[in-house]
């Protein structure tokens, strides 16, 4: 528990970050689509979904090696470090996932989708509940960190999937070349 706790923190913290992006596009968004500046809509929200990528690559890298070198700050048991480093492939690889699903939200935020994402959190939530019942038990402290890395990857495609698909707020993507 030690170490899980350890490893959630560092990776809630870390995906956090991405929260000031979505919360600036968010802002953006909101008054561009009351202007109808459709222009302005589609160029930040791209820009904000590769500025998530990319700071989700930098926080991949710094928290891998961070916790790889870092493990001893939280604990002296070494057992408690070696579990948190079979953790670090997971709090590390997903910072780009997480990045990106945090600036989604804001990007759907920001197109006042509010009932696509209430929807689409839920079913996500539903699907996610029953893999980390599945894995947990046969897979363990592994099994957690798989069903979180499902649950985040499914919110990314939940956001790619309203914006790929050209619906709601965003159904004038569907007339643009």
């Amino acid at each position: 528990m030690a170490a899980f706790q350890t490893c959630l923190q560092v990776w809630m913290t870390s995906s956090l970050l991405a929260d000031g992006i979505a919360v600036a596009v968010q802002a953006i968004l909101a008054c561009s689509f009351a202007e109808k500046d459709y222009d302005k809509v589609t160029a930040a929200a791209t820009r904000a979904l590769q500025m998530s990528f990319v700071l989700g690559v930098g926080l991949s890298l710094l928290v891998g090696v961070g916790l790889f070198f870092g493990a001893g700050i939280f604990t002296k048991s070494v057992l408690v470090i070696h579990l948190i480093r079979t953790g670090i492939p997971f709090v590390a690889a997903t910072q780009p996932i997480n990045s990106l699903a945090f600036v989604f939200d804001g990007v759907n935020y920001g197109a006042s989708d509010f009932a696509y994402s209430a929807y689409s959190l839920v079913i996500v939530s539903l699907a996610s509940v029953a893999t980390i019942f599945l894995l947990y038990r046969s897979e363990g402290f592994i099994g957690i960190w798989i069903a979180l890395t499902i649950y985040m990857s499914l919110r990314v495609f939940a956001g790619i999937w309203r914006m790929g698909t050209g619906t709601g707020p965003w159904r004038f993507l569907r007339g643009q070349s």
